[in-house]
């Protein structure tokens, strides 16, 4: 876990560093309220990341306004017929296992490692026939950029090795309410106790 802080720290200061000064006009002006937000986001957080995103009801959205959920994140494509079912029924399985009273802080993110072709509207369509659609699930695509240093931070590696298809890890990650990673679970049908119990952990 200390490589996988110190990987996500370094990538994070990366990404960040180009909108360094623009943060530091932003906090000088902001009201009191939105200084006790950035005080509270530390170094490793991913809410630092300033990629907008968009979701399956086509809404923009930027990391740092899930602030204050427990994470629970996988990075998938929909029109993947190998690995990714399985995710996405580990997913649902680790969500099926949250107390109804924890659930309303807790989010399940699904992000698209193929924004080209997972649209939208595929991403609605897909929510819809995989039975998550409450308020806990959320789809995410964003470019190809975005993408790509997202799944650096989540040492996520993928590949595409066709017009459909690629290559990738099968990793769930979960962050705490601060946007710091805490526990991934890696493999596919694997034991997701752990996952379970620290998301029930930290869910309050």
């Amino acid at each position: 876990m200390n490589i996988i802080k110190i990987l996500l720290l370094g990538a994070i200061i990366v990404l960040s560093s180009c909108n360094k000064e623009k943060k530091q006009e932003e906090v000088a002006v902001s009201e009191s309220t939105s200084k006790e937000d950035n005080t509270s986001i530390s170094e490793l957080s991913i809410y630092n990341l300033p990629a907008i995103w968009t979701t399956q009801d086509n809404k923009k959205i930027e990391l740092k306004e899930l602030k204050g959920d427990v994470l629970v994140m996988v990075m998938i494509y929909t029109s993947c017929k190998a690995a990714c079912p399985r995710l996405v029924a580990d997913m649902r399985d680790i969500e099926a296992q949250i107390p109804e009273s924890k659930k309303e802080n807790v989010k399940l993110l699904l992000v698209s490692i193929d924004p080209e072709t997972d649209t939208p509207e595929r991403l609605k369509k897909f929510s819809i026939e995989n039975e998550m659609e409450s308020d806990q699930w959320l789809f995410l695509r964003g470019t190809k950029s975005d993408t790509r240093e997202f799944a650096a931070v989540l040492a996520v590696n993928y590949k595409k090795i066709s017009p459909m298809d690629f290559s990738h890890s099968n990793i769930i990650s979960v962050f705490d309410q601060g946007g710091e990673l805490v526990h991934q679970q890696e493999g596919l049908g694997v034991n997701n106790k752990e996952t379970v119990d620290k998301i029930i952990e930290l869910a309050h």
